[in-house]
This record gives C-alpha cells, structure tokens and sequence, in this order.
C-alpha cells in the first residue's frame, strides 16, 4: 500500500474516523491492528519478521534493564544487534553478495553452479530494524527507559505513517507521545493538512513528472547528448527531494492529525554550503543515526585526523550501503565521504572563520551553488545502475560544453516547469527559517499558493500511483 494510491486514502479514512471515536485506551490496540494490516497489504508473508523484530528488542531490552551484570548486559544487546543485522543482511544482501563471489569465482577461473535462491526484500526492513536497533543501544546506555507495555513498543516499531521509508525515529521522541492521551490542536490539523497536501504536490506533479525525463537520460543505450544528461542530473536531484521529501511530509502530515508528531527529516538541504551542512538537512533521521551509533561509537573526531578521516569513510561507506545492495551506492557513500574528508581539510587550509562568513547570505552563494553541483555529481552515482553507467554518463558530461544538441521540450522546459515551484517555496522557508512559513501568510496570499498547487496538481499531475523512490530501501 503506498501513500499516492486510493487504497491508502481509503485506509486512512476509515482508520483516521475510527481513530477519533474510541477512548484512548483502545487507541493504541487499534492503530497496531491497521499499522500490521497496512504492512501486509504488501506482503504478509514478511509480517513476521516485522513481529519477530518486535518481540526480540522487547525482551532484550527488559532483559538488559533488568539485569546490572555488565555481562549479561552486553549478551542481551549482542543478541538484538546481531538478530537484526543478520535479518538486515540476509533480506537485504544475500543477492548482492551472492553474485559478486559467483562473479570474483568466475574471474579466476573457476565455474561455480549458480545459486538459484531469489531473496526478495521485505519493504521497509531497513527502517524498523534501524529503530529497534537503536532503542536496544539506548536503553543499553541507559538513555532510555524500557517499554514495559507490549501493545505501545509494538505500536512503536509498526507504526504505519514511519513504516516503510521513514524518518527513522528514536524511542525517546516516540514513545512519550504513544503512552499517554494524546490531545489534538488545531494547529496540528493546520499543519497535518498542509504538510498532506504538500507531500501529495511533491510526489505527483514533481517527482513522478521529472521521472520521465530521468529515465530518458538513464534507460540503456541512450541517446542523451552531454547537456541532457547534466538535465537529467539536475531532474533527478529535484525528482528524490520530492519523492522521499513528499512521503516524509505525507507520514508527518498523517501523524500530525492523530496527535502524534514525526521529527523533520529534510531542512532545504540544496541550499547547503558544505558536506556536512547538508548531512545536517538531507534524510535527517538517518545521519544522526549513523553518527550517533556508528561515527562516535568508532570513535569519531577524537582521535588523529587519519583516525577521523577512516571513521568518516567507514561511516559514509555504509550509509551507502544501507541505501540498496549495488556497488553505485558504496561508491556514492564513499564520494560523500571523500567531500566531508576533503572540506575539513580545506577548513584547516581556509582557518575557521571562513565558515562564520558563510552564514550571511552574500557569502553563501558561491558555496551553495559549489556544493549543489558536488551534490549531483553525487546524484549522477546515486541514479546510475552500474559502473559502467556512472563512467559514460561521466564522459558524456566531460563533453557538455562541446555539445550543442540539447531536445528543449523533453529536458529543458519539463526541469524548469516541475522544479521551479520546489525551489522556490524552499527558497521562502530558507528566508522566513520556518518549515511551516506557508501558513504564516496573509489569508490571499496563503490561498493563492493552495490554488495554485491543486491546479497544476489536476492539470499536470502524475497520477500512475508509481512507488516511492525509498521504498526500495
């Protein structure tokens, strides 16, 4: 079941009525009912594992709280580490890894018989096992207090606006608001509808639009010329920001009706001004996960620089793995590595007031505009399939200058027509420093913009229910 399909609008209706007419204590039971029937509305051979997760890091997490051993302790959270990550692993990895030693086999001469098992990801998997993970950690640092309650940890790790692609949220954000009454403002059902509504546009009119023009460029033996395909880069930076920016708006929005708030998992990231500025603005959840449970616990900026620059590599290097079973995003995770190694290395080169300079506007605008290329250099990594894809589309940029054949009306006009609106609302919230600066406007003026979306939304609009970009993940 994804968000841009009449099935989900139906879901939620009905679940989002019956939501407000039961008393709380029935709530929480309820939501955990229609967050499983929502998951296995893919697949429910896989809601098992979901369960399995659940049940788990409940019990080690008892089991850690329980007990003052630091031996028994550290067996307690082995066990969920190495429960998850081999669940993780196999769903994930088993296919990647499986090919590339029948490949490295083949290369030295040897002719192994295929292994014929297809692994199909479970949706969602990299998410839940992520939350769960971290709440086992967090309560082994004692930073958090156990879940006593199996309906709330289970209503927790399930919960259907998060589910399958995010943000990835921490029991001490969550789980206080899931454990109490929740009580519902009108500026969370401002809010909620805006950011639905909001998420719609961007999924609809501007990711799934660019995604015709991205796929020229990237379908085998295409014909892109050099300047198309530096379009098509430009197109899929904007077409990702709306696809995963829009589900997260989506779940936000939704949760955000029922009382409950999801953190922001995007801040104008193509308005960065450095690797880690945009680290800091881009799929929030995930990079202060990977900083706080793997950068520092490698022992992040505390060591000789050699020792912060491998754990940086490591830590990107995986956070490009997390993101799909291909060599593209390894490599994608160790370019974004080499940036954050290469800036603070120009930092040091520069002296740090350099930075301070880059808070006023006039001084940002070169660096901006520097690192949204270095961004979609990334991009290009990001989208490619192969190796190989990454090389000539590579080559193909190389020549850009030399390259006169550009088709305006299959690249040019659709990258400005679906982006220009995103970038300017992003534009607005970075001068206003509000997410929400939208409804902040004069009555007219805030109309206008709702007009205006549905407009090109029922004009224009995308309307193939196509998946989100993330939910492969």
């Amino acid at each position: 079941m994804v968000f841009n399909s009449l099935h989900f609008i139906a879901f939620f209706v009905v679940v989002y009525t019956i939501y407000r007419l039961l008393p709380f204590r029935y709530q929480n039971w309820f939501l955990v009912g229609a967050s499983y029937y929502f998951y296995a509305a893919w697949n429910w051979k896989f809601l098992g594992l979901l369960v399995a997760s659940t049940v788990v890091d409940y019990g080690c997490a008892i089991y850690i709280a329980e007990h003052a051993a630091p031996r028994r302790r550290r067996a307690a959270l082995t066990v969920s580490v190495t429960f998850n990550l081999c669940m993780l692993g196999f769903f994930k990895y088993f296919n990647f890894f499986e090919e590339n030693v029948r490949t490295l086999l083949a290369a030295l001469g040897f002719r192994p018989d295929p292994v014929t098992l297809e692994v199909l990801l479970p949706i969602g998997i990299s998410f839940y096992t992520f939350m769960t993970m971290s709440y086992v950690i967090d309560v082994y640092r004692r930073e958090t207090e156990p879940c006593r309650s199996v309906r709330d940890f289970a209503l927790f790790v399930s919960y259907f606006p998060h589910l399958v692609a995010g943000p990835i949220l921490r029991a001490g954000s969550l789980l206080p608001q899931l454990v109490k009454p929740r009580v519902i403002t009108r500026l969370q059902l401002q809010e909620g509808a805006w950011l639905i509504a909001l998420g719609y546009f961007k999924k609809v009119f501007v990711a799934d639009n660019l995604a015709t023009v991205v796929n020229a460029a990237f379908a085998p033996d295409s014909p892109a010329s050099g300047i198309e395909m530096l379009c098509a880069i430009y197109a899929f930076a904007f077409q990702i920001y709306g696809d995963f920016s829009g589900y997260t708006d989506i779940a936000r929005g939704t949760s955000k009706l029922m009382g409950i708030e999801l953190n922001l998992n995007f801040r104008v990231p193509y308005l960065a001004v450095s690797p880690s500025d945009f680290w800091r603005r881009w799929h929030i959840s995930l990079s202060t996960w990977l900083r706080d449970y793997l950068y520092i616990p490698l022992g992040g900026s505390r060591g000789t620089r050699a020792a912060t620059n491998r754990n940086l590599m490591i830590t990107m290097a995986l956070g490009g793995l997390w993101h799909g079973a291909a060599w593209p995003y390894v490599i994608w995770g160790i370019y974004h590595g080499s940036l954050l190694i290469l800036y603070r290395w120009l930092g040091r080169l520069l002296r740090r007031d350099w930075v301070a300079r880059l808070r006023v506007w006039p001084g940002r605008l070169v660096p901006t505009f520097v690192m949204f290329q270095l961004t979609c250099i990334g991009w290009l990594i990001f989208r490619a399939r192969s190796a190989s894809q990454i090389v000539d589309a590579g080559r193909r940029l190389m020549l850009v200058w030399t390259s006169s054949s550009v088709t305006m009306d299959a690249y040019v006009w659709p990258l400005l027509f679906y982006a220009l609106p995103i970038v300017a609302l992003q534009l607005y919230y970075a001068r206003e420093n509000d997410t929400m600066a939208v409804l902040r406007l004069p009555f007219v003026a805030r109309w206008s913009i709702y007009v205006g979306m549905v407009y090109l939304v029922v004009l224009f609009g995308d309307f193939g229910g196509s998946e989100f970009i993330y939910f492969q993940f």
